[in-house]
């Protein structure tokens, strides 16, 4: 598979890094704005710097995937829709749902392939658990807690242009919740604080928060977000149901653990999501490139994107009204 990357920065190069290391596929025409991290890419890769019209029009080329900046995703799916090319798309869609439908609606006419890049359902131990889930080990699902907290919080210049914490970073656990419960959320409680950095407060947004959901058949989900955990980049799950529980923790650098007269002592978790997240983003690429060759439509798809932008939508809202939000 002949691919295109439009984006250069940091999630791009993991994208064209994973394409490039597949026997059956290849990078071949890379876009950016910032012409000196195209062509360092390309260089790397043995590709070509383009522009992204000429990436969309190129005969010689299959897929994309679209790592620019968000306010670009639905223009670039749509494009790359029209121009009958698979397109692999990080998240969000958009970060208004209005318009992710606009954006689905050209997908759907046009028929092609549309995966969103919700990485952690590719986590190695979040997809074994999922799994076993389905398999029934739990039995009936009654509870789902997701932890994700991060080391540090990013420049308050960001959180002004990333849409807020439920949006940017909590959207990951609004997409794990609906793949762990097996079922639509329809109800949404969300409390949140700006307690790591009062700039981000200043600035309209929440560093520390919790949501709570619930389905119509009355599954729980509880998910608990900071910006800031001393410990390192903490990413936890644990669903707990009718026969037992299943739980997946963090990843630590080792798992070489002291015992002494104190206790026990190990090594901290990994501090950095592209050093946890590495395997899920090479599984989803894989994922996205198995399901394209196969004919079948890759999961999660535009869909997932739309439900997993209404739920931080919901969020929002209820975090600002301080009241339940029901889904319709």
């Amino acid at each position: 598979m002949r691919f295109g990357v439009i984006g250069a920065g940091r999630i791009g190069k993991i994208h064209a890094a994973n394409v490039a290391s597949r026997k059956d596929c290849e990078v071949r025409l890379i876009a950016d704005a910032d012409a000196g991290a195209a062509d360092a890419l390309a260089k790397a890769l043995g590709a070509k710097v383009a522009g992204i019209d000429d990436i969309l029009g190129a005969k010689d080329i299959d897929a994309v995937a679209i790592c620019a900046p968000t306010d670009m995703h639905a223009d670039l799916i749509e494009k790359a829709a029209r121009a009958g090319k698979a397109a692999f798309c990080e998240k969000p869609v958009d970060m208004a749902s209005a318009r992710i439908r606009e954006c689905l609606k050209v997908v759907e006419t046009c028929g092609t392939p549309l995966m969103i890049g919700f990485n952690r359902r590719f986590d190695p131990n979040f997809a074994a658990l999922e799994k076993r889930l389905r398999e029934g080990e739990v039995g009936d699902i009654e509870i789902v807690s997701i932890t994700s907290r991060d080391p540090a919080p990013p420049p308050v210049s960001y959180i002004a242009r990333s849409g807020g914490l439920f949006r940017d970073m909590m959207i990951h656990d609004f997409d794990m919740a609906r793949f762990l419960l097996g079922e639509e959320p329809i109800s949404v409680s969300a409390m949140g604080s700006a307690l790591v950095d009062p700039a981000i407060g200043e600035a309209g947004d929440v560093d520390t928060a919790v949501v709570i959901m619930q389905t119509e058949s009355g599954k729980v989900a509880q998910i608990s977000n900071s910006r800031r955990a001393s410990y390192g980049y903490d990413q936890r799950i644990e669903v707990h149901g009718a026969k037992g529980m299943l739980r997946a923790d963090n990843i630590r650098a080792t798992s070489v653990e002291f015992a002494g007269a104190r206790g026990f002592a190990s090594d901290r978790v990994l501090d950095f999501f592209l050093e946890r997240y590495a395997s899920a983003y090479r599984d989803e690429l894989d994922a996205f490139v198995s399901a394209v060759v196969a004919g079948i439509p890759p999961r999660p798809d535009g869909q997932d994107g739309l439900r997993a932008q209404m739920l931080a939508d919901a969020a929002d809202q209820s975090w600002r009204s301080g009241k339940r939000v029901v889904l319709i």
